[in-house]
């Protein structure tokens, strides 16, 4: 098959997972697989229970669905989330957290423990700022 000819439906090549920009450097490899203002959002919510595409844009009423779609398939791509078609085409995709995903649910929580400690701080800040 040439360069210029699409593999037929079913039979589509796997999308190559993006690389690493600087070698070796785990930050990096964690921050391009989870980085972004969704990815750990769209992990928090499949951990809770599987999702179709409809209800996570429910659930993230900021993000639009091309966006959405984006990080899925990044997602799906890096083995972190399963997608999973629930019948023909075109019948709704549901999203889990494959086992590997379930490996960052505690780093989340952690992150959304911190956050709501950054957010008390910031509060507290401005309470004090006022009262000068």
């Amino acid at each position: 098959m040439n360069s210029g000819q699409k593999a037929p439906a079913g039979n589509a090549v796997r999308p190559r997972r993006r690389p690493n920009p600087v070698s070796g450097c785990p930050l990096t490899a964690a921050l391009v697989a989870i980085g972004g203002k969704w990815k750990l959002i769209i992990v928090y919510w499949l951990a809770e229970s599987p999702q179709h595409f409809a209800a996570l844009r429910k659930l993230m009423p900021g993000i639009s669905q091309k966006v959405l779609t984006q990080q899925l398939r990044e997602l799906v791509n890096d083995e972190i989330v399963k997608r999973q078609p629930q019948g023909a085409v075109p019948a709704p995709v549901e999203y889990s957290l494959t086992e590997y995903g379930r490996s960052l649910v505690p780093l989340v929580e952690r992150v959304r423990a911190w956050g709501h400690q950054h957010i008390a701080r910031i509060n507290a800040a401005d309470v004090t700022s006022r009262d000068r």
